[in-house]
């Protein structure tokens, strides 16, 4: 936790002086006012400086990349850099280089703890929930990609045979890709089955299938 003591004429002056050396904006910093200070007679004789401390607070997405950094430290990855991209309340973590197949492991799971884990520390520090991405050199578009066009050819098998597919075990966000892709298709229907993490998706006929069933929201 980095913090400063600013002296200055008044508080005021002390805050700016404080913001100054921090580096940060206002609402990054928190104040406490440890003298108001006191105008000396004439502005000349008994007065005292105003004395204030700033509190620079944490970022949960700039904790998010340390952890991140640590971690990939930690499995001998080198070479790699973090891109943050924010949109409000969340942040995706492009992560740019080093062995892309080693961060992303199988079927992206290695990815997907990754961004669990770091989803953790974000919101350890977090007043608010805060939503982390971690991807790897587009992965996630990639992988999106992938799996439309893997329901679409499912979809097209079950309509062809008459019976109905399931998936290996996905997680939530997957899921919800495939049940998306296929959820204005007129002859297959899909709905999830188990317990995570080993949920799977049935891609079944439409006339065949029971009422479909809604993913928790991640």
């Amino acid at each position: 936790m980095k913090e400063v003591t600013a002296t200055a004429a008044t508080a005021e002056e002390a805050v700016r002086l404080a913001l100054a050396q921090l580096g940060a904006p206002r609402e990054r910093v928190d104040i406490v006012v440890l003298d108001e200070g006191k105008r000396g007679w004439f502005g000349l004789f008994g007065g005292r400086p105003a004395v204030v401390k700033a509190v620079l607070k944490v970022d949960p997405i700039e904790e998010a990349v340390r952890f991140l950094e640590r971690v990939m430290a930690q499995m001998g990855v080198e070479g790699a850099s973090i891109e943050v991209v924010r949109r409000g309340k969340q942040a995706t973590l492009h992560v740019h280089g080093g062995p892309v197949g080693l961060l992303i492991g199988k079927h992206g799971q290695t990815l997907n703890a990754l961004q669990f884990l770091a989803q953790l520390v974000a919101n350890r520090y977090a007043d608010e929930y805060v939503s982390i991405v971690v991807d790897v050199e587009n992965y996630r578009e990639r992988r999106e990609k992938a799996l439309i066009e893997l329901a679409n050819k499912l979809a097209a098998q079950v309509v062809k045979t008459g019976k109905e597919i399931r998936l290996e075990p996905l997680p939530a966000h997957e899921r919800k890709i495939i049940h998306a892709a296929l959820a204005r298709h007129k002859r297959v229907s899909t709905y999830s089955v188990g317990v995570d993490p080993h949920r799977s998706i049935v891609v079944a006929p439409a006339m065949e299938t029971k009422a479909p069933m809604k993913e928790a929201p991640l």
